[in-house]
């Protein structure tokens, strides 16, 4: 497939890229930064756009079949976070002016404000809070997507990510805000960040999860 991927300097881009590669896709790497791309491959592109614009994302995105989005913004303690709206306005614009339907996207556990209150002691009262602005956006983001009905959407919610390439283990995945284990609880706290690729890149050959949010994690 031809894939436009968003976010491919970051950690989580670096392993999607690598695997869309090592399975054959065509890859155009949309970045800010093109020094940074550190991959040389045939089948790559890297080209320079500004993700907040449609206009300079629309000409990227002719020809491909899907567009997939690692992008990631930091949190703020003293002003709200837009990276994700912001930027996810201008892909699904530029996306329909270039004719492609399909977008993967990536947030996190705990998005929705009220989701967090099984998680432990730690994540509850010390992680949540420091990223919730993040998580917030990325909440705004997710709802944008759900009223969104001509384009076949799929957000993938990792838990905390491990800088950790691809393993074998199998998925665990739920319709919500995190997985549950058997007594309703959250199943774990981190997955690595090669897993959230495969997984993402597993849903290219799939049609589950479209227009839906899922929640991941491995067993």
């Amino acid at each position: 497939m031809k894939i436009a991927v968003l976010g491919a300097t970051g950690q989580t881009g670096q392993h999607l890229v690598n695997q869309a590669l090592q399975q054959g896709h065509t890859v155009t790497a949309i970045v800010r930064n093109p020094g940074k791309v550190t991959v040389h491959h045939d089948n790559l592109k890297v080209v320079e756009a500004n993700i907040f614009s449609e206009d300079s994302l629309k000409p990227h995105f002719k020809g491909q079949d899907v567009v997939m989005s690692c992008l990631g913004f930091p949190a703020s303690f003293f002003s709200g976070v837009t990276g994700y709206t912001m930027s996810m306005n201008a892909m699904i614009s530029a996306m329909r002016e270039a004719r492609v339907n399909r977008i993967i996207t990536m947030t996190s556990w705990y998005t929705e404000p009220n989701s967090g209150t099984q998680s432990s002691y730690l994540i509850r009262f010390l992680l949540l809070p420091m990223i919730r602005s993040v998580l917030n956006n990325m909440y705004e983001m997710e709802r944008f997507l759900q009223k969104t009905e001509d384009i076949n959407w799929t957000v993938v919610r990792p838990p905390g990510l491990r800088n950790q390439s691809a393993s074998a283990q199998e998925f665990l995945t739920h319709e919500g805000y995190f997985v549950p284990d058997s007594s309703g609880n959250p199943a774990s706290s981190a997955v690595a960040r090669g897993d959230v690729a495969r997984f993402m890149l597993s849903l290219l050959n799939s049609n589950s999860w479209v227009k839906q949010g899922v929640a991941i994690t491995t067993k």
